[in-house]
């Protein structure tokens, strides 16, 4: 909330700089987002007076004004503002001037003219659009009449004013008012407000109740309902002290009606909202949940879908505002509205909160509502703002209130104990210095006996509930600076990561290794991103009760999926070679509250891997690089156990023939392999290929023990095979083959060529490999290598039905 240092005044006695409030307000009650004046970084802008306003001779939009800014001789200034009038009261950069953006004014010429300085806009001396007034949006701003030539703009705008801007928290809504920052500063500060309750003048001699009428039949949704009626307004611009007083709290001025409310909301922290009486379709007036598909047109001129949780106001049964979060266009006041139908009320704060999710129309009232309201005040606030749409828009307000429902300002005793206060704290306080802060903040407070001390709080501070509360109140209010310190009691052991943590820093330092960026995504995703990429896929992702967005629905059960998110931005900014991996959890239901969440690392990568050189050519990344990539991470982890690399067609997410399921001694732990076509495009993805493994699994599964072998002495033999082979055949079949039968002195297998297409038969391929036969003992015979080379050769031809080429 914007406070102004101004109007804090108003209420308490201050004796203490802008920014040294600020600096207590954020060790004592809320965090500061800024402290600022508007006039911050400006100089030289004076009023003037417009004493001649003539046709500029070269131009059809420009103006010649001659400008009293109180000096011997009046100035000559060039204006191109549509609204620019001799007799007009402005604002004038003179030359040498700052404005808004830091930019600096100077002497010049406009088309052959002379100008010496600059009339301004609101926004020209960094107003924002948000909040200058929208009569003087196309134009130069006009200051009243009793503004003199010469003197600072700044106190005629306000912006002389400090703003002491906070970061009110969720459980302290009493904050997001000037009656609420008052009393707890006057707590603070041992001060006592002044506040003056504004007397309402029912000049009308006739009823409210004669005019109006509401009956809440469901009181939870709408605990407490009131209404008041001024007849005879004149809808007009507000005075500028209010006007002033709204947009130094980021409010934009409307009329001198709507003005009142948002001052009043400003005030008590109270919403208010004002009908065109006139308008409304019947003046029985409810609260009632919307119907499925009910449509409504807000103020800002939407039409909104309604379903059954939300709440509306309604006029017989025809909804004329979404209760507690914004109005509606048919019942909204304007130039012509001469009777006003005034409404406080208290409405249920989960309901406007999900609302105003929901609907994406989170505005000052709702904001405020969400967080609760002060039911002391309701009726203070909706008699103060009757009073100025009184004296301000010159109507005459009914007699009496309507109450359709009224939820009584109830306080609460809470008992506490001095012993319990000082162990809680760590502090050696007495009775006196605990019974001090209750009586600074206004809690009536009784001993009731020589260690307990009966505590009432009141309704204005209905986030206190329990004796932790005030707790916290003693601790704050007595400074969290002069609480006692004390080191922490630490046991001596000695630090170190766990397995689990090492495991998966060895997982980020491997990947990293092979050239993949890290990323972070999102763990909550839609409900069909959750679904797709899944290791083992399961029904249905596990849904969020209240969404941040449409877009965070569900917990992810792969991390494919925000990868693949990840390229997409990269490729649509023209970043094409892209490699990135992912460590983090995935949320799989397995029945019950919570998911079981996983421990997973995935990666995708389009593009190349290396750049192009002068002696690299063009490498697009291809699936065998990807599994080579998750082979040397299993070998690098150790990981024991027979690997393979099934073939899978089931994804539907991925390629069909490019894809395989990754499995250890027969169990599924992960899958490698390109992303299906039509799933790229989706995506807006270019040929991706990824993997994903179950970091879970890899963690219980055995581990090489390292062994400590000699490099022998003797050389090595080798030989080379080709074979022809039916193209269902894999190399994993061979290569076991190879293994199983090729003897005691075969140490490796190396496929260096595979072939098809072609002259060769159809649904046949060509592989040829490379074995490699070592004694550790002795120097091998070349009798001994042909008996086990042979050997190798026959049981490929009976078991695999091979061809020796």
């Amino acid at each position: 909330m914007k406070v102004s240092y101004d109007w804090l005044n108003e209420y308490l006695d201050l004796d203490v700089e802008p920014r040294d409030l600020a600096e207590k307000i954020a060790r004592t009650s809320v965090d500061i987002n800024d402290v600022y004046s508007l006039s911050d970084g400006l100089k030289k802008l004076v009023v003037g007076e417009v004493e001649t306003c003539e046709p500029h001779p070269d131009s059809d939009h420009l103006h010649v004004c001659s400008v009293n800014v109180g000096e011997e001789e009046p100035l000559q200034i060039v204006c191109g503002a549509p609204n620019v009038a001799a007799g007009q009261k402005v604002i004038v950069a003179l030359n040498g001037a700052r404005i808004a953006n830091n930019q600096k004014i100077k002497r010049g010429k406009i088309r052959g003219v002379e100008s010496n300085g600059m009339l301004c806009a609101l926004q020209e001396i960094g107003f924002s659009d948000r909040i200058a007034p929208k009569a003087y949006e196309d134009g130069i701003y006009i200051l009243p009449d009793d503004a003199k030539p010469g003197e600072s703009v700044f106190s005629y705008l306000g912006m002389d004013d400090t703003i002491i801007d906070t970061d009110v928290t969720p459980n302290r809504g009493d904050m997001l008012s000037i009656y609420g920052n008052v009393n707890d500063i006057a707590a603070f500060y041992n001060l006592k407000p002044h506040f003056k309750e504004v007397a309402v003048e029912e000049n009308d001699d006739q009823a409210t109740a004669d005019l109006i009428n509401a009956e809440i039949s469901d009181k939870k949704i709408a605990p407490t309902y009131k209404l008041r009626v001024i007849k005879g307004v004149k809808i007009e611009d507000s005075p500028l002290w209010l006007q002033i007083r709204l947009w130094n709290s980021g409010i934009r001025p409307i009329n001198n009606v709507v003005d009142v409310t948002n001052y009043v909301l400003l005030k008590y922290g109270q919403p208010l909202h004002s009908y065109d009486y006139d308008k409304l379709p019947s003046h029985d007036i409810s609260v009632r949940h919307a119907r499925a598909d009910e449509k409504f047109v807000t103020l800002d001129d939407e039409e909104q879908t309604l379903n059954a949780n939300d709440i509306v106001v309604v006029s017989g049964d025809q909804p004329v505002a979404l209760a507690g979060t914004m109005g509606g266009q048919a019942t909204a006041v304007s130039e012509n509205t001469t009777t006003v139908a005034l409404e406080a009320a208290i409405f249920d704060s989960v309901m406007v909160r999900k609302q105003a999710r929901r609907l994406d129309l989170h505005s000052e009232s709702s904001m405020r509502f969400e967080r609760g309201i002060n039911p002391a005040t309701v009726e203070t606030a909706l008699n103060e703002a009757a009073q100025l749409i009184s004296q301000l828009a010159g109507g005459t307000v009914t007699k009496g209130i309507v109450t359709g429902s009224e939820k009584p300002a109830e306080s609460k005793d809470i008992e506490l104990s001095l012993t319990k206060i000082n162990h809680v704290l760590g502090t050696n306080l007495k009775m006196e210095d605990v019974t001090s802060v209750f009586d600074q903040l206004a809690f009536p407070n009784k001993l009731t006996s020589n260690d307990t001390v009966l505590v009432t709080v009141p309704a204005r501070r209905w986030d206190i509930s329990l004796p932790a509360d005030l707790y916290e109140e003693v601790a704050r209010i007595y400074g969290y600076d002069n609480l006692p310190e004390s080191l922490p009691v630490m046991t001596r052991n000695h630090g170190g990561l766990s397995p689990r943590q090492r495991f998966i820093r060895a997982t980020r330092h491997d990947f990293e290794g092979m050239g993949l960026n890290q990323a972070i995504s999102y763990s909550l995703t839609t409900v069909d991103k959750a679904k797709q990429f899944q290791i083992d896929p399961v029904a249905e992702p596990m849904k969020l009760d209240f969404p941040m967005s449409s877009d965070h629905v569900a917990t992810r059960m792969s991390i494919i999926s925000g990868l693949l998110i990840d390229i997409a931005y990269n490729v649509a900014r023209n970043v094409n070679n892209v490699a990135l991996y992912e460590e983090g959890r995935v949320f799989i239901p397995r029945g019950g509250e919570r998911p079981e969440e996983q421990e997973h690392v995935a990666g995708a990568i389009t593009g190349q891997l290396l750049n192009n050189s002068w002696h690299i050519t063009d490498q697009p990344v291809d699936f065998f690089q990807v599994k080579g990539m998750v082979e040397r991470y299993l070998h690098n982890m150790g990981i024991a156990g027979k690997i393979e690399y099934v073939a899978d067609h089931s994804r539907e997410e991925m390629h069909p023939g490019r894809t395989a399921n990754i499995l250890i001694d027969g169990e599924l732990v992960g899958f490698v392999g390109q992303v299906h076509p039509q799933t790229a495009k989706e995506y807006k993805v270019p040929e991706t290929y990824v993997f994903e493994l179950n970091l879970e699994q890899l963690m219980k599964a055995k581990e090489i023990e390292n062994e400590y072998t000699p490099i022998s002495k003797f050389p090595t033999i080798t030989r080379d095979i080709a074979l022809l082979v039916d193209t269902n055949v894999t190399n994993e079949e061979i290569v076991d083959l190879i293994k199983k039968r090729g003897g005691a002195f075969l140490k490796d297998v190396h496929l260096f060529d595979v072939y098809s297409g072609a002259h060769l038969s159809s649904g046949k391929k060509s592989l040829a490999y490379t074995l490699t036969y070592q004694d550790t003992n002795a120097t091998l015979t070349e009798d001994q290598v042909n008996q086990a080379f042979d050997k190798v050769t026959k049981h490929l031809q009976e078991q695999l039905n091979a061809e020796i080429r």
